[in-house]
């Protein structure tokens, strides 16, 4: 299961693109709130949520993924339950982690990915994960590091949710949604 966090202000492309393409792809897929059932995204579009972050239990295979927008950001920081659900998706070897736009600098500021990892962020932001000790690599639309993708912000949340679907099945099943959805066609 995908838990995509949502928080007051997250970035509804790069939430909804993601939880589409991995629907697609056969991947179960719980858009969580950080707190109540409906949150509003950052454009004024409400979704309702299918969990709330304090309900998940994560087990192996499991991906904790944070799309970005400050307002959502702010929102993730805030709550213990959704502090941990990330620092547990990369302490256990079992599970993912995926951040997009502003989520990755929320991740390296709070030390839960640093030295040695490489990532990608929203382009002037990369200063947080370097003070991280974190490789930037902007040059990259998303980045898969071990158990961890990132990806650099709504322009790219295609090419992000793809790398995700990819790393959680496998080459063909995203070569297949790349096709039917004419992405880079």
């Amino acid at each position: 299961m995908v838990y995509i966090i949502l928080g007051t202000g997250f970035e509804e492309a790069e939430a909804l693109v993601t939880a589409d393409v991995l629907r697609r792809g056969g991947v179960g897929v719980a858009l969580t709130a950080v707190e109540g059932s409906a949150v509003t995204g950052a454009h004024g579009i409400t979704v309702c949520a299918d969990t709330r972050a304090e309900q998940v239990e994560l087990r192996a295979g499991d991906m904790v993924l944070r799309p970005g927008g400050m307002g959502g950001v702010a929102s993730m920081e805030g709550s213990a339950a959704v502090m941990a659900l990330a620092r547990e998706a990369m302490e256990r070897e079992e599970l993912w982690l995926a951040a997009i736009c502003a989520a990755p600098t929320l991740l390296a500021r709070k030390g839960i990915i640093g030295a040695g990892c490489e990532a990608v962020c929203y382009p002037g932001m990369e200063e947080y994960l370097t003070a991280a000790g974190v490789t930037a690599r902007m040059e990259l639309p998303a980045v898969r590091w071990g158990r961890l993708i990132t990806g650099k912000g709504p322009g790219t949340a295609y090419d992000f949710a793809l790398a995700v679907l990819e790393a959680l099945t496998d080459g063909g099943t995203a070569a297949q949604v790349r096709a039917g959805l004419h992405y880079g066609i």
